[in-house]
């Protein structure tokens, strides 16, 4: 049966993670102070201009590279895996306020992370112009692994990020979460005791900022 597609608010009940999850049982955080008019043009300009370098950090052959990591991945589970990055905000984000965290988990639900089989779609989501990275677990994947887990592993990706070093970062990021999936959603075994490989749900190639899925 086809899963329902979801309303604006679906992808949040979808147990996203990111680099800083509150605490089990911590009150909620108060509500935050609109962001001044100078402070939103400032950051405004700081992501327009940071965007345009989006694809010297990432050129063609390194995309690819990450395809083909991404296609090795989910040779040994059932989850699924997409990897997305901005440069920038849009502009009706930062004119907001919003954060990194708010783009990605509407992302996760533009690209469909949520509409998987088994409910374990993964989206890492890479923010240039913040040095921001954001998980965000399905529901099936994010009942079995514990927020520690998410944190101690966007943490060792935003070192290799704030170095520079994207492409180190991200295939550090694939492999840490394609290990939680093969734990937990390991690959199905035929009779000859190899992997069967399921239908690839999802596209394995990186989206970048600019493609028509995109858009706000």
């Amino acid at each position: 049966m086809a899963k329902t597609p979801p309303g604006p608010s679906a992808p949040a009940s979808s147990a996203p993670y990111s680099s800083s999850p509150p605490p089990t049982g911590a009150p909620p955080a108060p509500p935050r102070a609109a962001p001044s008019l100078l402070s939103r043009v400032i950051r405004l300009v700081h992501h327009r201009w940071v965007e345009g370098g989006l694809h010297r950090a990432l050129p063609p052959d390194l995309l690819d590279r990450i395809t083909r990591r991404v296609a090795a991945s989910e040779r040994r589970h059932t989850g699924q895996i997409r990897i997305c990055a901005e440069g920038g905000l849009p502009t009706s984000y930062l004119w907001r306020g919003a954060s990194a965290r708010e783009r990605a988990v509407t992302l996760f639900g533009k690209l469909r992370v949520w509409d998987t089989e088994h409910n374990n779609g993964v989206l890492i989501y890479l923010l240039l112009a913040e040095q921001a990275i954001e998980i965000v677990a399905d529901r099936g994947l994010a009942r079995a692994v514990p927020p520690e887990t998410w944190r101690t592993l966007v943490a060792h990706m935003g070192e290799a990020f704030r170095a520079g070093r994207y492409e180190d970062g991200l295939t550090q990021a694939l492999a840490e979460v394609s290990a939680l999936l093969a734990a937990h959603f390991p690959a199905e075994v035929g009779p000859a005791g190899a992997a069967v490989h399921g239908h690839n749900e999802l596209p394995d190639a990186p989206v970048l900022a600019g493609d028509a899925l995109l858009k706000e």
